[in-house]
């Protein structure tokens, strides 16, 4: 008869093992790996980006870009601990991008820093997009469609 034998250890202590995952950088990312804390919401007609930046100089290492529809926000937090320690915060390079919609242009985009947070805000993302350039003419003669709208009933014509 046979028995099946588990390979390697039979228990591993996590605690034994836990600083050293700490200590450890992403596999395949080098120890100069960030990525912040992002969300993205919509407020009414606007979409709002907020990213969590703490402890970057933001006026030094943050760059907020537009590039035909690409918003583009990078960046660095810089390592300034010295010594040695238990660490599990991490720091490094980074680089978040969004798609804009067709309508919007880089005029639309404005951004902000307040309390470790970045907010960047696209001033019209959600609002109805017309063609490229094409816009409403108005007819001689005939009224804007916003004064053809009435709440009474329309009348019927006598018989």
């Amino acid at each position: 008869m046979s028995t099946l034998t588990p390979w390697g250890p039979r228990f591993v202590d996590p605690f034994a093992v836990a600083p050293a995952l700490f200590r450890r950088p992403a596999p395949g990312r080098g120890t100069t790996w960030y990525a912040p804390t992002t969300d993205v919401v919509r407020e009414g007609e606007d979409a709002v980006v907020r990213l969590e930046l703490p402890g970057v100089d933001v006026a030094k290492d943050v760059t907020v870009e537009v590039d035909g529809d690409r918003l583009s926000v990078r960046g660095e937090r810089r390592d300034e601990q010295t010594g040695e320690g238990y660490r599990q915060s991490r720091y490094g390079s980074f680089r978040r991008s969004f798609t804009l919609p067709g309508h919007v242009d880089a005029d639309a985009v404005s951004a902000s820093y307040d309390a470790g947070v970045l907010t960047v805000r696209v001033t019209g993302a959600h609002a109805e997009a017309t063609e490229p350039g094409a816009r409403r003419i108005a007819i001689d003669g005939v009224p804007a469609p916003e004064e053809t709208e009435s709440t009474e009933a329309p009348e019927t014509p006598a018989a």
